[in-house]
C-alpha cells in the first residue's frame, strides 16, 4: 500500500497485527511490538509500558512532573472527603451495576443513563471497544495517544496510521476521508488531540461521523482533556444524532485522580454498548471509583474555574518558552507541544523534573517534548530550569 507523505513521516502505514513476530508489515518494518519503541519511529530503544507513557516517577527520581497532564488546581475537597468515606465500604463489594454512579453522571451529562459504560480508566474501554467489535481495519491519525494501537493490536486485523501534518495544526481535512475505506471498521480519533492539543470543529466532526456511518464504520472520540478547553467542541449533546459514536471519557486528568482509575464511554446504540460490555470483568469500579464518581458528577464550579485557569496559566508558560527559545508547536487544552535541538528531556531530569519526550510518538521525531500546565509557582520553577539549562551549554 502507497503512502500520504505527512510532515515527518509516511502518513499512511500498515501494520498487520495478525502476523507472526518474525515477519514485516507491508509498511517493510517489523511488526509493531505491543510494548516498547514504535519500530517506525527513530529514538531511544525505550521497553516495557514505562516507556511508552509519561508519568513515570517510580523509576526516575522526581520532584515536579510536567509529563502528566492532571488538573493544576488538584483534587476537589468534595472528591478528597467521597474517597475516605469510601473506607468504610471496602468490607463489601461494590456495586457491580454501579446505579448511583450512572444516575449522577448522567444528570450531569445530561444524557440517558442507559447510553454510559464505565471502566476502570479510559484504557479499559478502549481495549473492550477494540473487543466488542473486532474490526478487520482500524485507521489511526497519528500523532497520537498510544492506547490506541495497543488496543487496536488486540483484534487480528490491519492497522492503518494515518499522518498529520504540523503546517495543518496536526487537524483532520477533507483529504482523510479517502483513507476510510468501505473495509474499515473502527476508527480512533481525539478532541483536543494528544500530544498535540488541537481541536476539531464541532461542524468537521459531525460530517466525519456521517461519513463514517454511510461505511459502517464506528468511531472512537476520545474526549478526555475536552474539559480543560474554552471552547465547546464536546459532542455529547449530539449523541443520538450519530449511533455510531462512541463518546469515550475519564475522570482521570480532569479532577486529577489518577491513581483512583474511572472512565466512561457514551453511546446511543444499545446492542453496540451490551457487546462493549460483554467484554469487561465484574466488579471493574472499586467503591473508591464509584465514590469519587459521583462526587465528581457534581462539580460543575470547578470545571469552569479549571478552564479559566488553565488557559491563563497555558499563555504564561507559552510565552516563557518562547522567550527560551523553545518553539511552541501547539496546544488549547492543559498541555503544550513544544520543539527544541537541545536535549531537554535528560537536562531538566537532572534537575528531577520530569516532561513527557515525544520522540517515539508515530509522526513525530527527536526534539519534540509535551509539557504540562500547572500552578503559577510549578510552571515558573520549570521556566527557571529551563533557562539554567541554557545557560549550562
Amino acid at each position: 500500500m502507497e503512502g500520504i507523505h505527512g510532515t515527518v513521516q509516511t502518513g499512511l502505514r500498515t501494520c498487520c497485527a495478525d502476523r507472526e513476530e518474525t515477519m514485516d508489515c507491508q509498511c517493510g518494518f517489523p511488526r509493531r511490538r505491543r510494548f516498547g519503541m514504535n519500530p517506525h519511529d527513530a529514538g531511544t530503544d525505550l521497553t516495557g509500558p514505562a516507556g511508552i507513557h509519561g508519568g513515570d516517577i517510580y523509576r526516575n527520581q522526581v520532584i515536579l512532573d510536567f509529563s502528566v497532564n492532571v488538573n493544576p488546581l488538584g483534587i476537589p475537597e468534595a472528591v478528597k472527603a467521597a474517597l475516605h468515606k469510601a473506607v468504610e465500604n471496602c468490607d463489601r463489594y461494590p456495586d457491580i451495576a454501579g446505579e448511583e454512579l450512572k444516575r449522577s453522571v448522567g444528570k450531569m451529562l445530561e444524557v440517558p443513563e442507559e447510553y454510559l459504560l464505565f471502566g476502570n480508566g479510559a484504557s479499559e474501554l478502549l481495549m473492550a471497544c477494540v473487543h466488542g467489535i473486532r474490526p478487520k481495519r482500524t485507521v489511526i491519525p497519528v500523532p497520537s495517544f498510544y492506547g490506541y494501537e495497543y488496543a487496536a493490536g488486540a483484534a487480528s486485523g490491519e492497522i492503518v496510521y494515518y499522518g498529520m501534518r504540523e503546517e495543518n495544526g496536526f487537524r483532520l481535512g477533507e483529504e482523510f476521508f479517502s483513507v476510510l475505506t468501505q473495509d474499515t471498521g473502527l476508527l480512533f480519533i481525539a478532541n483536543p488531540g494528544n500530544p498535540f492539543g488541537t481541536l476539531m470543529s464541532r461542524e468537521y466532526l459531525r460530517k466525519l461521523l456521517s461519513y463514517c456511518r454511510e461505511r459502517g464504520i464506528y468511531v472512537v472520540l476520545d474526549e478526555c482533556f475536552i474539559e480543560f478547553c474554552e471552547e465547546n467542541s464536546s459532542l455529547v449533546d449530539g449523541i443520538e444524532e450519530h449511533e455510531n459514536l462512541i463518546l469515550v471519557r475519564a475522570f482521570t486528568k480532569i479532577f486529577a485522580i489518577p491513581g483512583v482509575r474511572i472512565g466512561y464511554l457514551i453511546c446511543s446504540d444499545r446492542q453496540l454498548l451490551e457487546r462493549i460490555a460483554g467484554q469487561l470483568p465484574e466488579w471493574n469500579l472499586s467503591v473508591f471509583a464509584q465514590a469519587a464518581g459521583r462526587a465528581c458528577a457534581v462539580q460543575k464550579e470547578f470545571l469552569l474555574k479549571t478552564a479559566g485557569y488553565v488557559a491563563k496559566e497555558r499563555q504564561f508558560l507559552a510565552q516563557g518558552l518562547k522567550k527560551s527559545g523553545i518553539r511552541v508547536v501547539s496546544g488549547e487544552a492543559n498541555f503544550l507541544l513544544v520543539y527544541t535541538r537541545a536535549n531537554l528531556y535528560e537536562k531538566l531530569l537532572e534537575k528531577g523534573i520530569l516532561i513527557r519526550d515525544c520522540e517515539n510518538y508515530r509522526g513525530l521525531s527527536k526534539g519534540f517534548y509535551r509539557i504540562a500546565v500547572k500552578s503559577r509557582e510549578e510552571n515558573e520553577l520549570l521556566l527557571k530550569a529551563i533557562e539554567e539549562c541554557a545557560g549550562e551549554g
